[in-house]
């Protein structure tokens, strides 16, 4: 090193762009859906509250209470900015919690609405922000009947966060969970992937790209129940929100010790979001939905449950991806156009923080 600039650089205060493992203290990776996020709750939470239900880790849990099997779910929202095309904070707070019920084959009923509001927040920004959770409710089909609100001084929050929480019922015969998964199964991916992480990124950056990109939230339980109509033996469900789906299949791989493996050209990804993700350097598998699910079904059924999705306009899209294999278990591979085979590994945090 020349000696003029070891006059003028300390190493000590380097930093490295990505989160390290070894953390003593929360960083924003911790809340990415990726490797921080499973961490946290391996090593955090599940050994604070000691229970077989919450060690299944699926999107909502699914109980017996009074002769009924219900899935229980709760979501925090701290997508910024708070609107953005597509959607809203608003929208979000009540897909995002339908959608986790309905990835165990719940029908949602009800809903429960917690909101921290920063003081200064305007009250018409509070007011669009609930009209649009009642009329995400009112088209999901669920009632928000609870809820509760608290005030934090100004510089203490980021003007509104809402989280929700909802129970539905489980119909009889229908078993669902990442655990399930088995070699032969078809992996089905409802629609495009990686419009909502790049709507929201967009109009946070101040970017244009052309053409405006949507987010694509959207509630999943009738889609859901259209499937489970053909045959109540789908296997695994998954809405890839926080870490897109590369974090979904890399979590279903690992919970059910199996592998999975894609192909590259049949993952539908919008030319927008392939121009977006190329100019800003990412990769669309990692890139947050809000209205998409993948599925896991049995071979036998998989014509079937895919024509039934296409029947429907939250699936119209609707596109068999790759199977589920007995080989490399626990990892996710992709047969690249060009012939050769890439790792989809977990991340580690997230590309895009605050996407919901």
């Amino acid at each position: 090193m020349p000696e003029q600039l070891a006059d003028t650089v300390d190493p000590a205060n380097w930093t490295c762009p990505a989160p390290l493992r070894d953390q003593p203290v929360v960083v924003m990776g911790h809340g990415g859906g990726g490797a921080l996020s499973a961490e946290l709750m391996e090593q955090v939470f599940v050994p604070a509250y000691g229970n077989a239900t919450l060690a299944g880790l699926a999107d909502s849990a699914v109980l017996e209470l009074g002769g009924a099997r219900l899935a229980f779910s709760t979501d925090s929202y701290v997508v910024r900015p708070l609107f953005f095309p597509g959607g809203s904070l608003g929208d979000l707070a009540v897909n995002g919690t339908v959608n986790d019920l309905a990835m165990s084959g719940a029908r949602p009923a009800y809903l429960s609405a917690a909101f921290v509001l920063e003081e200064g927040v305007e009250l018409t920004v509070v007011g669009r922000i609930a009209r649009a959770m009642g009329a995400s409710a009112k088209a999901a089909g669920v009632t928000i009947a609870t809820g509760d609100t608290k005030v934090v001084e100004s510089g203490h929050g980021d003007g509104v966060y809402v989280t929700t929480a909802g129970v539905g019922l489980v119909p009889d015969g229908v078993d669902i969970r990442p655990q399930r998964a088995r070699p032969g199964d078809a992996v089905i991916v409802s629609g495009p992937i990686g419009l909502h992480g790049v709507a929201v990124m967009s109009v946070r950056e101040g970017l244009e790209f052309g053409v405006e990109i949507a987010s694509d939230t959207a509630p999943l339980a009738d889609l859901v129940a259209a499937m489970l109509a053909v045959t109540p033996d789908v296997h695994v469900l998954r809405d890839p929100t926080r870490g897109g789906l590369a974090a979904s299949l890399n979590e279903i791989a690992r919970a059910s010790g199996t592998g999975v493996r894609l192909q590259e050209r049949a993952i539908p990804v919008p030319d927008a979001v392939a121009n977006a993700c190329g100019f800003l350097g990412l990769d669309p598998l990692y890139v947050a939905n809000e209205g998409r699910l993948v599925a896991f079904v049995p071979p036998s059924a998989a014509d079937e449950v895919l024509a039934a999705m296409r029947a429907h306009p939250q699936g119209a899209g609707a596109t068999l991806i790759g199977e589920c294999v007995a080989e490399h278990p626990g990892m996710v591979v992709v047969a690249t156009g060009l012939g050769g085979t890439r790792v989809v590994d977990l991340p580690l945090g997230e590309q895009l923080p605050r996407i919901c």
